[in-house]
């Protein structure tokens, strides 16, 4: 293992440029995931009968499917029906409609948890069924919602590298870049990698302690 000729430090600044990639990548889809996500299990929840069974369908479809595969479509198939989308961008739309997939459920969960006495002391008391769900539901629900949600923003952020099959140039493209140069960098360069992702993932992970206490 060379440890020393791995981290030289145009190895490692080209290691940052990727980790970069990587966060930017990873930053865009969760922000838009969660917001897609947010529409989409209010909506289901809502129980608008036609919106609400074709957006199960659609939500249970991505869900079922490897995120490679979505991967694949976004850059290999689309342009065939005239969508050409640049690496990085295509990387973001396939993570994005995954990752929404999966949030839409959470958040869908999460309002359903809420015990139906309250909705209905709600009404009764003169509230909207949409001031009730702003009011009453969802600040109790984003408190229960919090744990699971961050960890698909983790799960996100690892599954960032599946994009290294379209030639992102994230953290995991540059690593294997690397590495193909010499057999004794493997090791060396797998490391520092699994550090870069742990340090942001563990971050994530305390900030969503956090925001549990806080909202205790």
């Amino acid at each position: 293992m060379d440890f020393i000729g791995a981290y030289a430090p145009d190895h490692l600044t080209f290691l940052l440029k990727g980790f970069w990639v990587t966060l930017k990548v990873a930053f865009i889809s969760i922000i838009l995931s969660f917001i897609i996500g947010a529409i989409v299990g209010t909506l289901r929840y809502a129980a608008i009968p036609i919106v609400s069974r074709v957006l199960a369908v659609v939500v249970e479809t991505i869900r079922n499917l490897p995120l490679l595969l979505i991967i694949f479509f976004t850059y290999f198939a689309l342009p065939e029906i005239g969508i050409n989308l640049e690496i990085t961008y295509a990387a973001i739309a396939a993570l994005t409609v995954f990752e929404s997939a999966m949030l839409s459920e959470v958040i869908r969960s999460g309002l359903k948890s809420i015990e139906k006495g309250q909705i209905e002391a709600a009404r009764s008391s003169g509230l909207t069924y949409v001031q009730t769900l702003q009011h009453i539901v969802m600040p109790q629900a984003l408190k229960r919602m919090v744990p699971p949600i961050v960890s698909q923003f983790i799960s996100l952020l690892k599954d960032t590298s599946l994009a290294v099959v379209i030639a992102l140039p994230d953290l995991m493209h540059n690593g294997q870049i690397i590495y193909a140069q010499k057999d004794s960098y493997i090791i060396p360069i797998f490391l520092i990698v699994a550090i870069m992702y742990f340090i942001v993932n563990y971050c994530l992970s305390q900030i969503a302690r956090r925001l549990e206490v806080k909202r205790a």
